[in-house]
């Protein structure tokens, strides 16, 4: 019989990570490690105001693209609505954000969440602004720069919010 190509290493209390899929992949699977329904409850709730706010990401930029592209893919009052829809998005996920209570041991981390998220939502409203206003575009697409910037960030404080859950578990 052949031998496997999968190896497996336990790493920490509640972590397995696997290496090599026979196929030249690697992958890595965090367990979790027992957090209390509170905190749990924190966690999903912001692992899915995250990826709402990544799905919003790919629809800025990709109405954005569309709409500086040469010929115009996406035309202005198609964009407009798009735009909007993003604000609307966005500015209901930092209110969902803000009226969450976060458990102790991770109230830094909820304002750095709400400061990114934050960010993301102005940002959107100012891009949404620089589509109506007369400039060459400078406006908007800085704005649509920020707004990737908030949402990355977004994502990597989320990362370090699980991390000091489980370090405080």
């Amino acid at each position: 019989p052949e031998a496997s190509t999968e190896t497996s290493l336990e790493s920490g209390p509640g972590t397995t990570t696997t290496l090599g899929g026979g196929d030249g992949s690697t992958s890595s699977t965090q367990s979790q490690t027992a957090l209390d329904p509170e905190t749990q409850t924190y966690l999903d709730t912001i692992d899915a105001i995250n990826e709402e706010l990544q799905v919003q990401r790919t629809e800025l930029v990709t109405v954005n693209d569309g709409f500086d592209a040469d010929p115009r893919e996406i035309e202005f009052d198609d964009a407009e609505a798009r735009f909007e829809a993003v604000v609307t998005e966005t500015q209901a996920l930092a209110d969902q954000l803000g009226g969450l209570t976060p458990p102790a041991a991770l109230e830094g981390n909820h304002a750095s969440l709400q400061a990114a998220l934050d960010l993301a939502a102005v940002s959107a409203a100012e891009a949404l602004a620089g589509l109506r206003s007369t400039d060459t575009g400078e406006r908007r697409n800085t704005a649509i720069d920020s707004y990737v910037q908030a949402a990355t960030d977004f994502g990597t404080e989320v990362t370090n919010t699980h991390n000091a859950a489980e370090a405080n578990a």
